[in-house]
């Protein structure tokens, strides 16, 4: 009789080191035993194969495909192609899942009468991965949704557009995926390709359930590596906000709380920048008018969510004449989410925070 697994697990491989051993185990170690785990060795010039062919010999649910380069979204659209799964699951190398993660995930999707097109859960975020005192903390959305009821669309969640886009803490009906024609764009290198892939995923539904439990391992990047990464390639993350842009739109998009979301992502990701590189470099300067013009002008000012240190930037690059602001609520925002922070990652961490937005406030508005 054909095997055939209830969750197919895609693993995008090039060059994760020795994290990848930890990846794997955890995705073979799963309590739920009825999964197949395809392994995308996208020309990895590390041991990555071997490691993978070790694997797939001693585990008949691990199946390697090896493949010359072609960057992240790519190796994902191969194995959403492969997959025989009835929900689908990304596990990124360099990362690790809990045991019990898709048993409690499944559980979850089972208890509704209904079918459910994503299940979507936070992670635990890995600080300093590197070190030995790294440390284990809550993603920023955790605990933040109370929701009233389940299913939902986007547009009821949009904290969830507002954050990063962690497409790996989600079960997605497979069925769902082919039936919208949902893949990954097919970028050089990783080319933050999960952006595109979460907007199409999260607008095309109103059946996503969400389990406020995390079991999903990120590593995050220091600080350092973030940086070379931005100087080197300044322009991706308005490259991105602009892809999603053309999908909103695409699928005629025009909830205001949907589109206040995306601007919010677009002003996240250019502090970003702006902070590394500068408004004054010519490309970053055009690139971020370029976003603004995109924008609802009108929904930009009046989103409370968008300081006025933004809105500010927002008019000067446009060349319009600035509104109102409305200092005091922000402020009231803003201790609000710090109070928020504290109860979720610890007071020491979020004063460490607080640190970093005071030291770099003026870069990330345009005036460092």
């Amino acid at each position: 009789m054909t095997f055939t697994p209830r969750v197919s697990f895609i693993v995008p491989v090039y060059n994760p080191g020795n994290y990848l051993r930890q990846a794997l185990d955890s995705a073979k170690n799963q309590t739920y035993e009825s999964i197949e785990i395809i392994c995308v060795n996208d020309g990895s010039t590390d041991k990555s194969l071997e490691v993978l062919r070790e694997y797939e010999t001693a585990d008949p649910r691990f199946r390697v495909i090896d493949k010359q380069n072609e960057g992240y979204g790519a190796s994902c659209n191969r194995g959403l192609n492969e997959a025989k799964g009835e929900w689908i699951a990304i596990l990124e190398p360099d990362d690790y899942i809990d045991a019990d993660m898709v048993e409690k995930m499944l559980a979850f999707g089972d208890s509704f009468n209904e079918r459910i097109d994503i299940i979507k859960t936070p992670y635990w975020r890995i600080r300093m991965p590197e070190v030995a005192g790294q440390k284990r903390l809550n993603c920023s959305y955790k605990n933040l949704v109370k929701h009233t009821h389940q299913p939902f669309s986007i547009a009821e969640a949009t904290v969830y557009m507002s954050h990063h886009p962690s497409i790996w803490s989600a079960l997605y009906r497979r069925d769902y995926l082919n039936e919208k024609g949902i893949r990954f764009p097919e970028l050089p290198g990783a080319g933050w390709a999960d952006n595109p892939f979460m907007i199409e995923a999260l607008l095309q539904t109103d059946k996503i359930v969400y389990l406020d439990e995390p079991f999903y391992n990120y590593r995050e990047d220091s600080k350092e590596k973030a940086y070379a990464f931005t100087r080197k390639t300044p322009l991706i993350p308005f490259e991105r906000w602009n892809d999603m842009m053309d999908i909103i739109e695409r699928l005629n998009v025009t909830d205001k709380r949907i589109l206040q979301a995306h601007n919010q992502r677009g002003f996240l990701y250019m502090a970003g920048v702006l902070e590394v590189v500068g408004i004054d470099r010519a490309d970053v300067r055009e690139a971020t008018k370029h976003m603004f013009m995109r924008m609802n002008k009108e929904l930009v000012l009046s989103d409370p969510k968008v300081s006025p240190g933004y809105k500010k930037l927002f008019c000067s690059v446009l060349g319009i004449k600035c509104p109102h602001l409305n200092y005091p609520d922000y402020w009231f925002r803003l201790a609000s989410k710090n109070f928020y922070n504290m109860r979720n990652i610890g007071l020491k961490q979020a004063l460490h925070n607080i640190g970093i937005f005071l030291s770099t406030h003026s870069k990330r508005v345009g005036k460092g």
